[in-house]
């Protein structure tokens, strides 16, 4: 199983928000929004979107909205 996994990380590398999702399509969508949402000063200061995948819940972060 493939598990799709949208972080969005400030300059620090904190976990700001995230999504974790078993549908890929669903998840590219989510990143795109994830995208589109970081102002130019978030992206100039550091801040990140970033789409992976994981093959278990287990690697999942715990704060993540999980949607089957």
């Amino acid at each position: 199983m493939t598990i799709w996994i949208n972080e969005q990380l400030d300059p620090s590398g904190l976990l700001y928000a995230c999504i974790a999702s078993c549908n890929k399509q669903a998840a590219e969508d989510c990143h795109q929004s994830f995208l589109q949402n970081l102002t130019e000063t978030q992206k100039a200061e550091g801040w990140v979107a970033r789409l992976r995948t994981v093959d278990s819940w287990e690697e999942v972060p715990v704060n993540a909205l999980k949607l089957n």
